[in-house]
């Protein structure tokens, strides 16, 4: 471990865990299959942790962190390594491997819905959230971490055990609830959950452990005073633990606020900063009491993007910020699990993009090197310091965006739009529709990965295509959905897709990046002014649409989401960005209107991905991102219906998201707390102003492998229509559906359509019922 006499340390604060090759996918999804053993699942898990803390401590980190990997998400596991065993599931764990256990909570099975999936920190990752009630026990299952532990000390590495913050572990669950009393306040476990933390401190302590890294990315955004106070009292105890490693306390994604006094008030050794998010001044540093004598582990190296750091300006900020914290790490601002592995493998990217990115394997060397000029002074190599790289600017994209008006961001008033959109499209009640992508066959990924070898004509990749499509066509009108959509099977992914055909991003080839589980993606580059040199979707969705005399949804993604799930450049501001993909998704609208689509939805479930996380700043944010979806999505007529598909975070978002994007019809992931939405436009109904819109609060979970019942269902679609009225009322589940299996997807599908059906029904009986009543009453 690093001693300050030795120079300045360097760390990174996490690493990619899926494998370099997608080692833990393939083996995750062979297991699940059943064609993997479980000791051959977990050979491979072991041979990825091992060859991490190896490759790590090889490049020349003074630290090397561990128990960072994990089968399928690290909150998961953070709670299970307390204890904390939701009540709904404790029945199953008699009897079960602790691993199936594990994939049970993660996955759940056709009658135990999983652990809800919810976006990490406005980041591409989700984590399984976890669930704690007055009845919740904690105790200390620390044997994987110690396991791991023993395997880097055989090979004479120590690592820094990496484990979730106790406040940000309470914070991160979801409270269960009694009917009839309060809303469960998990922070009250706090004086429950900390002996166990004790406890591992302990343990640590006697096998030779120097300092454990504790999250608390909670403390990056906005806390109560009650919140902080329960920061405090954790580590005011934490730092008393009579036998423990040195603490460091990390606050990744931003600026870590008033924790950071806190932490420097303690008797904590050492705090993380994430300065690659918040760049403190050295004169903020040296106003807060305490702070020259903690270790500062220098965030400087961005965990969540790829463009290299300007290793000079770096370097004069970590010299000034040395006179204020002189016990300095260079390190990541983040984990390094949002960024793909190695810039290097991707050979088809044009040099003078390339040369400007850095992967995991690359930000590495970024703090060694770091590290290294902090302490001897710059060598040679720096200061022959390459040219700067300036990409061509695309006049008319920018004389474009220039050019936009307020009016272009305007629709016609929503009651206009909605008659006139009856009238064309005739939908009936409560229409069931589904979101957008249905499963890929093997053959059908297999056929892509051909003609992208070049071992494939275009011409029969097409037909394949149009095979799937006519397929997905003829099972909706099996089913008896009422809006139909095309399947997105000639997709890789709702991103890639469309930045594979935009000017001024690039794609990769093996970019992976973990999103929960086995589930990856490779998020594309923004590094350029953004055009569309042509139409994108326009073909497979008119194609679809001459199948059926149903309507099909014409399926784009949003401006906002394409910056959210990229890599975006930083030499110009988000906004000025967003505006350019706005006006590219803005053209394959108006050239999907013009082609016969009645429906076209613009997905936005990363709009509030971007939100900063304390109040400085929103206002300015929720402006652009909404004033983007609007210029993308307000070129159409009247007639043309614009849906879209927001994420779920919080009543007051939901509220501002439906009311200020003007979509004509939104859907929100929300089938998990669906009870908080229906209270949301109920207050909003209530209180006689906006959510008049159409909605479609997900009524089932699209990434679980549970068939909701038909009586499920009605019930909750029965709440929603109570809420807002079955004329505003949609039936979808709460995403796509590309991750199930075809067993799974149609009973679930006619169970939608029969609960709408229902609901249908009873609302025309109510109808006509008044009616008849207004008649008597007239007679």
């Amino acid at each position: 471990m690093v001693n300050v006499t030795d120079g300045f340390g360097s760390s990174v604060l996490g690493y990619p865990r899926i494998g370099p090759h997608r080692e833990l996918k393939r083996a995750l999804e062979s297991y699940w299959r059943g064609s993997l053993e479980r000791d051959e699942l977990l050979a491979v898990g072991r041979d990825i942790q091992d060859r991490q803390f190896d490759e790590l401590a090889a490049t020349g980190l003074s630290q090397v962190p561990g128990n960072t990997f994990s089968f399928y998400d690290h909150v998961l596991d953070n709670a299970l390594l307390f204890g904390a065993v939701p009540s709904r599931f404790k029945p199953q764990q008699e009897g079960m491997h602790p691993l199936d256990f594990y994939f049970l909570m993660a996955r759940g099975n056709p009658d135990l819905p999983p652990l809800e999936l919810v976006r990490f920190f406005g980041t591409n990752y989700h984590y399984r959230q976890p669930e704690l009630d007055a009845d919740t026990r904690f105790s200390l299952h620390p044997q994987a971490l110690l396991d791991e532990w023993d395997r880097a000390m055989e090979r004479g590495i120590e690592l820094r055990p990496v484990v979730l913050g106790p406040v940000s572990l309470l914070l991160l669950s979801k409270a269960g609830q009694v009917p009839g009393e309060d809303r469960f306040d998990t922070l009250s476990l706090l004086d429950q959950l900390l002996p166990f933390y004790e406890e591992l401190f302990e343990l640590l302590a006697k096998r030779g452990s120097t300092c454990v890294q504790l999250d608390e990315p909670c403390f990056t955004g906005e806390r109560t005073s009650a919140e902080l106070a329960a920061f405090e009292k954790a580590y005011h105890r934490l730092s008393k633990a009579p036998l423990r490693p040195r603490i460091l306390v990390t606050g990744q994604y931003g600026d870590f606020g008033e924790a950071l006094r806190i932490l420097a008030a303690s008797n904590v050794e050492a705090i993380g900063l994430d300065l690659a998010s918040y760049r403190m001044t050295p004169e903020e540093l040296a106003e807060i009491p305490g702070i020259r004598r903690k270790r500062i582990y220098a965030g400087v190296i961005s965990g969540t993007n790829v463009w290299r750091a300007d290793r000079y300006v770096t370097l004069n900020y970590l010299n000034s910020i040395a006179e204020v914290c002189p016990d300095l790490v260079v390190s990541t601002g983040t984990t390094l699990l949002h960024v793909p592995y190695d810039v290097l493998a991707e050979y088809d990217i044009e040099g003078n993009v390339a040369d400007r990115l850095a992967f995991a394997k690359q930000k590495v060397g970024e703090v060694v090197s770091l590290a290294k000029a902090l302490t001897e002074g710059p060598s040679e190599k720096w200061r022959k310091r390459p040219t700067s790289v300036h990409f061509k600017q695309k006049h008319a994209v920018r004389q474009r965006v220039y050019a936009v008006t307020p009016q272009m961001r305007e629709r016609v008033p929503y009651e206009v739009r909605a008659a006139a959109q009856q009238e064309r499209l005739n939908l009936p009640l409560v229409p069931a529709t589904t979101l957008g992508s249905f499963p890929q066959s093997g053959r059908l990924r297999q056929a892509r990965h051909e003609v992208a070898a070049g071992r494939l004509s275009e011409q029969d990749y097409r037909k394949q295509v149009e095979a799937e499509i006519e397929a997905t066509i003829r099972l909706q009108e099996d089913i008896g959905l009422d809006v139909f959509v095309h399947g997105e099977h000639e997709r890789n992914d709702m991103i890639q897709f469309f930045a594979e055909q935009l000017d001024g991003m690039a794609t990769t080839r093996f970019g992976w990046v973990q999103v929960y589980g086995s589930r990856c993606v490779r998020p594309p580059v923004i590094y350029g002014d953004v055009a569309r040199p042509a139409p994108m979707s326009v073909d497979w969705t008119t194609y679809a649409q001459s199948l059926t005399d149903k309507p099909v949804k014409g399926m784009v993604t949003g401006p906002v989401t394409m910056l959210a799930r990229s890599f975006v450049r930083q030499d110009q501001p988000l906004y000025e960005t967003a505006d350019q993909v706005a006006l590219a998704i803005r053209d394959e609208v108006v050239d999907l209107e013009k082609a016969g689509i009645a429906i076209i939805q613009v997905d936005e479930p990363a709009i509030r991905e971007l939100l900063p996380a304390r109040p400085q700043g929103r206002e300015e944010y929720l402006r652009w991102a909404v004033g983007a979806f609007k210029l993308a999505t307000s070129g159409v007529r009247p007639d043309t219906q614009i849906h879209t598909h927001i994420g779920y975070s919080g009543r007051t978002e939901v509220v501002e998201a439906i009311d200020q994007l003007d979509a004509d019809v939104t859907a929100i992931v929300a089938t998990r707390s669906i009870e908080w939405v229906i209270e949301a436009l109920t207050e909003d109904v209530a209180s006689g102003h906006g959510l008049t819109h159409g909605v479609g609060p997900g009524v089932y979970e699209s990434r679980s492998a549970r068939i909701p019942d038909i009586d499920e269902l009605d019930e909750l679609l029965t709440q929603a229509a109570n809420a807002v009225t079955p004329q505003r009322l949609w039936a979808n589940p709460d995403g796509g559906l590309k991750t199930r299996h075809y067993w799974q997807l149609d009973p679930s599908l006619r169970n939608m359509v029969a609960a709408a059906r229902r609901v249908r029904r009873r609302a025309l009986a109510a109808q006509a019922e008044a009616a008849a009543g207004g008649d008597a009453a007239a007679e």
